[in-house]
């Protein structure tokens, strides 16, 4: 088995002759080679390989077939390969021997494998070496094909043929620079996968992350870092399509990741950790305002429009804040545009895979060892503090929301650690209470961030006196709706609190 330790980056074309000279990399360039590559990818029609992590590739470079089958592999920085040599285009189950596919490889499998989606790219391959590094740069150029469906290819991957991690970051980052390259840690699978499904540019979930029990509590962060980080990267496209459910999935990412950094702070160490934390929050914020105002209107404004009482207010606020919208959708693409948003992503990442950041003793704590006892340490302190909920401020339920959204979010990274019946049985409840608690303090939090948008539509200055208080009566509707559902929902929350501790 080799591990490919690689960088993918999706380039810009009109810098496509550039960096097939090699003068963008630094270092020295050896003898070039061409060819062109074609890679059908097979599965069940129910992905079931994909489901459990594995891809088969069958390549034709001209001259022979080379069988791949390729495992994501969590505990370390790359992906597991296995290739063998096979006679033509169809998959040979026989040479799945020693591989992860090796447990599917039945006739029943072999019957129901098909070719799912195809890759034709033209590929350049420059060798690099750089201080102690030897680097492979493989510059691609063709298409995705997947039925009726297709999408271009245009790519350059970085693979650390022998050498340091950091000199493959440190040419990652000069590409970047004078290309405008983007970091992409979508595989071509992953995109051949999406294409089938005809999405070009899907909104990508949280994925579930698998720790082996064996991990110590530094493997384990990087594991969940690196799901966090395409989490969030991988809907990049999406919000440049303004898709509303793709901002929202790239915060929840960002959050994501934030979330790990708090619960494994006793774990990182290094000032450059304070630092990738202001660059989260950075793009964080400019992600904001869309999702903010996006629920503003789909929830309360759209509503109130079809209230016929409400009707002519309803539209005058309606049409203000579509605007404010559009203006926030646009704040948030020009953000994912940036060179600012392409260095975050290198940074992060190689801040993560750095042996500087995971230095301390606790790195060392054996994972279920360390998740145990942090998740003992905040149910306990979220079920002291939320006894007085009723007494708390909007500041202060803020505030236990995080701690109650951090907690679920540990759970959804360690769950996979808890394997016993009354364990796993345990988790569900507590991800149950949990998640109520979150909804409840969610829309508490959203109330007032709505108050303040409403509020602002009442009292515009500049709209017309007849508009002004039609304006008025509807933002005082919306104000007066959600001012109803208040107390409800801190009894919502005070009962799935007093339910964590019967866990």
């Amino acid at each position: 088995m080799a591990v490919e330790t690689e960088l993918k980056l999706r380039v810009p074309t009109r810098h496509f002759k550039a960096l097939a000279s090699g003068r963008m990399a630094g270092g020295k360039i050896g003898p070039r080679s061409e060819n062109d590559l074609v890679s059908t990818y097979f599965d069940t029609r129910k992905c079931k390989l994909k489901r459990h992590g594995l891809t088969l590739r069958v390549r034709d470079d001209g001259d022979r077939h080379v069988q791949t089958v390729k495992s994501a592999n969590g505990a370390q920085f790359g992906r597991g390969e296995w290739e063998a040599e096979i006679k033509n285009g169809a998959p040979n189950l026989g040479k799945a021997q020693g591989t992860p596919l090796e447990p599917f490889a039945s006739g029943k499998l072999r019957r129901k494998l098909k070719p799912v989606f195809e890759t034709s790219v033209h590929r350049i391959t420059l060798p690099l070496r750089t201080r102690k590094s030897e680097i492979e740069l493989a510059i691609d150029r063709g298409r995705i094909v997947a039925g009726q469906h297709s999408s271009p290819v245009e790519e350059l991957e970085l693979e650390l043929k022998n050498g340091l991690l950091v000199d493959l970051f440190r040419v990652a980052r000069s590409i970047e620079r004078k290309s405008q390259a983007e970091l992409d840690l979508r595989s071509k699978s992953d995109r051949g996968y999406a294409l089938a499904r005809g999405e070009e540019h899907p909104v990508l979930s949280a994925a579930s992350i698998a720790l082996n029990a064996d991990l110590n509590a530094g493997d384990a962060f990087r594991t969940i870092g690196r799901a966090t980080i395409r989490h969030f990267s991988g809907n990049a496209d999406a919000v440049r399509n303004g898709d509303p459910e793709g901002i929202h999935q790239m915060r929840v990412g960002l959050r994501r990741l934030r979330a790990a950094i708090s619960l494994f702070s006793k774990v990182l160490s290094g000032a450059s950790t304070d630092r990738i934390k202001q660059e989260l929050k950075w793009l964080t914020n400019e992600l904001a305002p869309a999702r903010e105002l996006d629920v503003f209107v789909t929830e309360n404004i759209e509503p109130a429009t079809r209230d016929v009482l409400l009707r002519r207010g309803g539209k005058a606020i309606k049409k203000e804040f579509c605007a404010r919208r559009e203006r926030a959708f646009a704040r948030a693409k020009e953000a994912v545009n940036t060179q600012h948003y392409r260095s975050l992503l290198v940074d992060t990442l190689q801040w993560i895979e750095a042996d500087q950041t995971i230095a301390t003793e606790d790195a060392k704590t054996p994972i279920r060892k360390f998740a145990g006892r942090l998740l003992h340490r905040r149910i306990k302190k979220l079920r002291k503090q939320g006894r007085h909920l009723d007494e708390m401020s909007a500041q202060e339920r803020h505030k236990l929301r995080i701690r109650a959204k951090k907690i679920r979010y540990a759970i959804e990274f360690f769950e996979s650690l808890f394997q016993s019946r009354s364990e796993r049985k345990q988790v569900a409840a507590l991800s149950r209470h949990l998640k109520k608690i979150q909804n409840a303090f969610g829309s508490l939090n959203d109330f007032v961030a709505h108050r303040d948008m409403a509020v602002d539509a009442a009292l515009k200055a500049r709209a017309p006196r007849h508009e002004g208080r039609a304006r008025a009566l509807a933002s005082g509707v919306v104000l007066g709706r959600e001012d109803q559902a208040v107390k409800p929902l801190v009894k919502v929350a005070e009962k799935e609190v007093r339910g964590l501790e019967a866990i």
